[in-house]
């Protein structure tokens, strides 16, 4: 059937949506604390740790949760698999949600936050800095993306025409949304090849770019997956297994080339001993490796790619083992010398939890009130009758119930 989006409709309020709420409350206590007293004052960073986990889990990985909206472009409109069309809308949504999240604990990690738009003045850039084209290209990302999402506002506002208008420059906006982050993904490895010997032999390779933007890949692809089961889950929707078993096919392809890739680069440069040495660095090295393994041997059979609770748990270990790569990259695999240790403050684990809360509610708020998530077409005829039918039978003027 032919699938449309609809909001959800319904109530807010409930436990889990209590519970974010007071999580993003903390956050706000101790954000208070940084913006007036100072980030010594709420972290634990340093000269030899100048980002902790606002910036590796914030930022770094934030932005690779907020890859959906650029793996569906791919699929959809690069790729031309129209079948995967369902999925774009709240793909772009969690994108715009994990970008411009991201961009928000930039500015609370910056020091002098202030002068944040320094970096926007052209006689004040270091045009060699791959930080500043990280940083443009991330601020780029997000105006695409909202552009990208408009057309949710406008369908619901009735604004066809202007709707129509928008559509005839989409094309440029979608290419963009796959040119940028193909840009600032890649650069988030370089800047991690700048610091030579500071980042372990485990993780530091000139293959760096390339890891950082395949890893954007299958953690564009889990998120995708994990959102679409959890929604049917939470809101009582119908599943679309088998355009998700098929994606779960194309992720675990995707994991599979880039850990026969990562292998054959540590044992190439002759970095492989290091993993059995005990420290706490091969520990997480094992850890992050061997969740993607078996992630991958849980939908390597082809029927197992489109069962529910196999590709859910497939996409959930894709999400932690992508999560600890990068973990491991910015903080567990740098070391800047003796005398620096950084453990995160209870303040700064608060403010990331706060910040992903916040993102939560508000994709609840935007599901429940936009049309992003899909239904079929006859469901959304019941929820949208013909004018014709709504007027002609007393069956098609009553009200009905929304999508399960």
């Amino acid at each position: 059937m032919t699938a449309r989006h609809a909001p959800l409709g319904g109530r807010f309020i409930s436990l889990p949506v209590v519970i974010m709420a007071l999580f993003a409350m903390v956050a706000g206590f101790y954000l208070y604390h940084r913006f007036v007293y100072g980030l010594g004052s709420v972290t634990n960073l340093s000269d030899g740790y100048p980002w902790g986990i606002w910036i590796a889990i914030d930022l770094v990985v934030g932005t690779a949760l907020g890859c959906a909206g650029y793996v569906m472009a791919l699929m959809v409109y690069i790729l031309n698999k129209g079948e995967y069309h369902p999925l774009v809308r709240p793909a772009i949504l969690a994108s715009l949600f994990g970008y411009g999240l991201g961009g928000i604990a930039v500015m609370i990690d910056l020091g002098r936050y202030w002068q944040g738009y320094n970096m926007m003045l052209p006689w004040l850039t270091n045009v060699n800095s791959v930080m500043l084209e990280t940083a443009l290209c991330i601020a780029a990302y997000i105006t695409v993306l909202m552009i990208e999402f408009s057309p949710v506002f406008l369908e619901r506002l009735g604004m066809t025409r202007v709707r129509e208008k928008l559509n005839r420059f989409l094309f440029i906006i979608i290419a963009l949304g796959v040119l940028l982050p193909t840009m600032h993904q890649s650069s988030m490895g370089t800047i991690l090849v700048v610091l030579g010997h500071q980042l372990s032999p485990l993780w530091q390779t000139p293959l760096l770019p390339l890891f950082f933007l395949i890893s954007a890949l299958f953690m564009g692809f889990a998120i995708v997956i994990f959102e679409a089961v959890m929604s049917s889950v939470g809101f009582r929707r119908p599943l679309e297994g088998e355009v998700l078993g098929k994606l779960t096919g194309i992720m675990a392809w995707v994991m599979l080339g880039y850990l026969v890739l990562r292998f054959l680069d540590v044992v190439y440069r002759g970095s492989f001993g290091l993993a059995f040495d005990g420290s706490t660095q091969a520990i997480m090295f094992w850890l992050e490796n061997l969740t993607a393994v078996i992630a991958v041997a849980l939908v390597l059979p082809k029927a197992n790619r489109f069962k529910p609770h196999l590709m859910f748990v497939c996409a959930c270990m894709i999400l932690v083992s992508g999560t600890i790569y990068r973990v491991n990259c910015y903080l567990v695999g740098y070391d800047p010398g003796d005398g620096f240790l950084y453990f995160p403050t209870v303040g700064e684990i608060m403010v990331t939890l706060g910040i992903f809360s916040l993102e939560i509610l508000l994709y609840i708020a935007f599901v429940k009130n936009l049309p992003i998530l899909h239904t079929p077409q006859s469901a959304y005829e019941e929820e949208h009758p013909h004018p014709a039918e709504a007027s002609g039978s007393a069956t098609g003027s009553a009200g009905t119930a929304r999508p399960a």
